[in-house]
């Protein structure tokens, strides 16, 4: 049966194993605004007397394992809140729930607003005496929409299955405080992988860490996000507002899942991504394909040889210009892609791919080089729909996943050109029929806002900090990913903040992430305690 909730209150069972560990701050940051609760402070952790990689992953795998009943519930009533980004009142709910979670471990917290109606971001900061480096830890509170029909249980009534459910998982009943659910179990509802249940795993970590008396090795603070599913439109003004008091040595983001292989992944970067809108014309109205066909241009077929002249058949941007600015993958790059497990063949089969573009490249090494992707095609009607006609218009999606150093204008000024070199008169808006008759091709592009790909330095000391101290976490491989497939908004912390920016997925890779039946695997959980646990405690030391 669906878990039931409680009220937060009932999670106080591990949170009272750590009370009295808790690390009261030194010298303080930004004060709080005048109307915040009081700051909620405890005696600082005594020091552990083997501060070992081995001791701290011993002591921090034995607190989860007696507290893994806790933290499910503490999760799952966080869960229990809906948390679209244009729900305001779920939004409320959540960044209450969030400073109260953050108030049980002493930990300082505010609220930044946005600009009116944006979701609010939640900041929390934890001094630590003697610690020479700050860490931010970023996840993002808000999720998906949701499509309730879709869904084999209510998205925010977060459930228990002792498996996958594509696998006949079955719905099991939350555990009682001290009992253990099976690791290979899964948790089912809206944001359990992305991005809550990274939330709980950090702040479980800090719990783990204060019970084995350890204080940590860094000041910590932490950036929950309340936009990132809507496009974090407003994330760089609140950056550039508050950029003092977000000021760290290292931003460490919990986002994304790990390998396909299951093997941890700490990723260096992110692709940028621009979208757009191409629309090529053809007659005023659809016209009878036989009376006018051969005559009438039509814009289905001038919309495929445009698309065509964008991309060849390996992928490869064929635009002049696209790529003048990329910036070539470093020996590092390459060396860290060899070493990635090689998962493609079994990955091609499981999708039926009878062919991989690429020329023969690994899927990691092309995610080094930019691409342009064609993600929508519209053009009169196919099946029950088909009708012998000319369309008027046709209409492509396309998405562009840019790479370091390109940029959404540099993008936007390629792609123009090589269209108006080709013979189209481009325009920005719905065309007048003075303009379509005046020109023998006429294009619309409607593009988005974007962002740019950023990459961190593999080799610089963080970056070698960070996978060092993740491999001490995990019973297996650590892969050094470049950078992501996918697109994060980076560009806004680097360009706010100029600091290092590291990417640690966590969660499981079949999550079903942004589709209905989204879940997490306690077992991905349990290590993202350990592996937060383990930079919170050993990332300062070695730091150097």
């Amino acid at each position: 049966m669906p878990i039931s909730t409680r009220p937060a209150a009932a999670l106080a069972l591990p949170l009272a194993v750590a009370a009295s560990l808790l690390v009261a701050p030194a010298a303080r940051g930004a004060p709080l605004q005048s109307g915040e609760p009081d700051r909620v402070h405890a005696p600082p952790a005594t020091s552990a007397t083997d501060d070992s990689a081995a001791a701290l992953h011993a002591a921090l795998r034995a607190y989860r394992e007696r507290h893994e009943a806790e933290i499910l519930r503490e999760l799952a009533d966080f869960l229990a809140i809906p948390n679209v980004a244009a729900d305001t009142a779920g939004i409320a709910r959540n960044v209450e729930a969030l400073r109260a979670m953050l108030a049980r471990r002493g930990i300082e917290s505010r609220v930044l607003p946005g600009p009116s109606g944006a979701s609010p971001a939640v900041y929390g900061e934890l001094r630590v005496p003697g610690a020479r480096r700050t860490v931010m830890l970023y996840a993002h509170y808000d999720g998906q929409p949701v499509i309730p029909e879709q869904w084999a249980t209510p998205a925010w009534t977060p459930t228990l299955r002792d498996a996958p459910l594509d696998s006949g998982g079955r719905v099991i009943p939350l555990p009682p405080a001290g009992a253990r659910p099976p690791a290979a179990a899964r948790l089912y509802a809206r944001s359990a992988s992305d991005d809550k249940g990274p939330i709980v795993a950090m702040l479980t970590a800090l719990d783990a860490l204060r019970a084995s008396g350890r204080a940590p090795g860094v000041n910590l603070k932490f950036f929950f996000e309340g936009e990132e599913e809507a496009g974090s439109e407003h994330l760089q003004e609140v950056l550039a507002r508050n950029a003092a008091l977000l000021a760290a040595d290292v931003w460490l983001f919990a986002d994304g899942p790990r390998h396909a292989s299951g093997a941890m992944q700490v990723v260096y970067g992110a692709r940028g991504v621009l979208g757009a809108q191409l629309t090529v014309y053809g007659p005023a109205r659809p016209l009878h394909s036989g009376h006018y066909g051969n005559w009438a241009p039509n814009p289905a077929a001038m919309l495929a040889r445009l698309l065509a002249s964008m991309r060849d058949d390996e992928g490869r941007v064929t635009i002049p210009g696209f790529a003048d600015s990329v910036r070539a993958p470093t020996d590092a790059d390459r060396a860290a892609v060899a070493a990635m497990p090689n998962t493609e063949a079994e990955l091609a089969a499981s999708l039926a791919l009878g062919r991989t573009e690429g020329g023969g490249e690994r899927l990691p090494a092309l995610l080094l080089a930019p691409a342009m992707n064609v993600t929508g095609l519209r053009a009169g009607g196919v099946g029950a729909q088909t009708a012998n006609a000319i369309p008027a218009t046709a209409t492509a999606a396309l998405d562009f996943r840019l790479v370091p150093a390109q940029t959404p204008d540099g993008v936007r000024h390629a792609v123009e050109a090589h269209l108006r070199a080709r013979g189209w008169h481009v325009v920005h808006e719905e065309p007048s029929a003075e303009v379509r008759r005046a020109h023998a091709r006429v294009a619309r592009l409607d593009w988005g806002e974007g962002y740019r790909g950023v990459r961190t330095d593999l080799a610089l000391p963080v970056a070698r900090a960070v996978a060092q101290v993740v491999g001490e976490a995990v019973d297996g491989p650590v892969v050094r990913l470049p950078i992501l497939g996918g697109s994060l908004p980076l560009a806004h912390f680097e360009d706010a903040l100029h600091v290092p920016l590291v990417v640690l997925p966590t969660v499981n890779a079949d999550n079903n992430q942004h589709a209905a039946n989204e879940n997490l695997r306690l077992q991905n959980l349990w290590e993202a305690v350990e592996i937060f646990g383990q930079l919170m405690g050993r990332l300062g030391a070695a730091w150097r």
